[in-house]
């Protein structure tokens, strides 16, 4: 998944996650998009400063939709 990919999923109420379905892509109260780690509780940008380069590989992105 691209990052807009991933920005419109969380948009339309979609979970996103990274790698595993204990990284899940937030974004939050000021509207930054988030990669953030269950236990312990922390995150990082889900892109660079730049706003378009992810912090992981597209392909590691997934949602909880199932394909039609």
């Amino acid at each position: 998944m691209t990052a807009e990919e991933i920005k419109a999923a969380i948009d339309r109420g979609e979970k996103v996650y990274w790698k595993t379905t204990n990284y899940p892509v937030i974004k939050d109260s000021k509207g930054q998009y988030l990669i953030t780690y269950l236990i312990p509780k922390h995150c990082i940008g889900l892109t660079w400063e730049d706003g378009v380069t992810l912090n992981g590989k597209e392909s590691d992105f997934f949602t909880d939709k199932i394909p039609a």
